[in-house]
């Protein structure tokens, strides 16, 4: 008999298993929402996108050191499709695994799991430290300010936005996009501003 593929709910629970961080539970429910968003505008499976991209930092509050092979032991183990496996650790491609990003989902993964980040950090500036007010035209302004989300490192967006073939400011109006719809899940709609 084969394995059902892991539903959402079985990656959320393995992800709240291993991490207890409010930031990186946002940053997983962020990257599944552009992930799914991605796999509409493609004609994908967008519950498969969803689950992989919601998974992709399983191993990272735990073991950060070993990032990308904690994930491949434990998705291995709990018999994760080795498609998901795969792709979850091509998004480490460069940094801390030599998988290299090969179909539409791994590129994609790839190309928005640290622009994400940067798009949360541009939006927690605004006055209204939201997403639903945030153009990309003012995050390629912070995007010039290397003093700015120092930690992001940029040329793995650039180079996962060449990888697709798509514009660097597409890529950025898709990724706020996707977040739009989980603004809500991930403190970025503007309620919890400060004195709020």
């Amino acid at each position: 008999m084969t394995k059902q593929p892991p539903t959402r709910d079985d990656a959320l629970k393995l992800l709240t298993a291993y991490n207890t961080n409010p930031s990186l539970i946002h940053h997983g429910l962020a990257v599944e929402a552009v992930m799914r968003y991605m796999a509409r505008k493609h004609d994908e499976d967008e519950e498969k996108w969803g689950i992989i991209g919601l998974i992709h930092d399983l191993d990272y509050e735990k073991y950060p050191d070993e990032h990308c092979t904690k994930t491949r032991e434990i998705l291995e183990k709990q018999e994760w499709p080795e498609e998901y496996v795969r792709a979850v650790i091509s998004h480490g491609y460069g940094i801390c695994s030599d998988v290299a990003p090969e179909s539409l989902l791994e590129k994609t993964l790839y190309a928005i799991d640290e622009l994400t980040g940067f798009i949360t950090a541009c939006a927690l500036v605004r006055p209204s430290k939201s997403v639903m007010d945030l153009t990309p035209k003012s995050v390629r302004k912070k995007w010039k300010q290397k003093h700015f989300a120092a930690g992001v490192d940029r040329a793995v967006i650039e180079n996962g936005a060449q990888m697709l073939g798509v514009d660097l400011n597409d890529l950025i109006a898709d990724t706020i996009m996707g977040m739009r719809e989980v603004a809500d899940k991930i403190g970025l709609d503007g309620s919890e501003k400060t004195g709020a």
